[in-house]
């Protein structure tokens, strides 16, 4: 077992709300999707918050490594003036980007472009790309296939379930059917 995310008894509300989140607590192994699902406003992007340290709880702990974001519009993550690979080399090294590249079914020659000549589905394989590059033991996936048509959302979560030798994934979807598929666990939140 190798833990890359403990999240325990995490209780938080946002000031002069009702709690979002009272003793909430889950973990995620490396080789593990684990999904959040639950209706709009019910808490699942803070939780990700929560998770990276851009919010404070009211009390509970949360441990993780080295951790990652693919974000749910591919085309707000990456500048729109620069090149997918010089975007990417701002965060990473680009050492094995290529066999990543092939992996992903990504060309390489579309990291020569910009974000707005890539067809959605291709960016988000990008995000990805970028993503596993920085070589996380937890990627945090909000809703990574909402922009996307439902065939292209379900291969970009297969080309991202490839590397779970390597890492854990808590997953954000609306979607109870993509959940269901792919998760070990799935935590509902209300």
């Amino acid at each position: 077992m190798n833990r890359v995310l403990h999240v325990k008894n995490l209780s938080f509300a946002y000031i002069d709300l009702p709690l979002l989140f009272e003793d909430l607590s889950l973990h995620v192994d490396i080789g593990e999707v684990v999904c959040i699902v639950g209706p709009s406003g019910a808490g699942k992007s803070t939780l990700l918050e929560l998770i990276v340290g851009n919010l404070k709880p009211i009390s509970g702990n949360i441990h993780a490594k080295k951790m990652t974001q693919v974000f749910q519009d591919p085309y707000t993550s990456f500048h729109p003036t620069y090149s997918i690979k010089n975007q990417i080399k701002d965060v990473a090294p680009l050492d094995g980007y290529k066999e990543i590249c092939n992996s992903l079914d990504l060309e390489i020659s579309l990291l020569d472009k910009k974000a707005h000549q890539l067809s959605g589905g291709q960016l988000q394989r990008c995000s990805i790309l970028r993503a596993l590059l920085m070589k996380p033991d937890l990627i945090l996936a909000d809703e990574p296939t909402s922009a996307l048509d439902n065939i292209t959302g379900l291969e970009v979560m297969k080309l991202l379930m490839k590397f779970l030798d390597k890492v854990g994934i808590v997953l954000i979807t609306h979607d109870e059917d993509l959940a269901s598929w792919c998760s070990d666990r799935t935590i509902r939140i209300s």
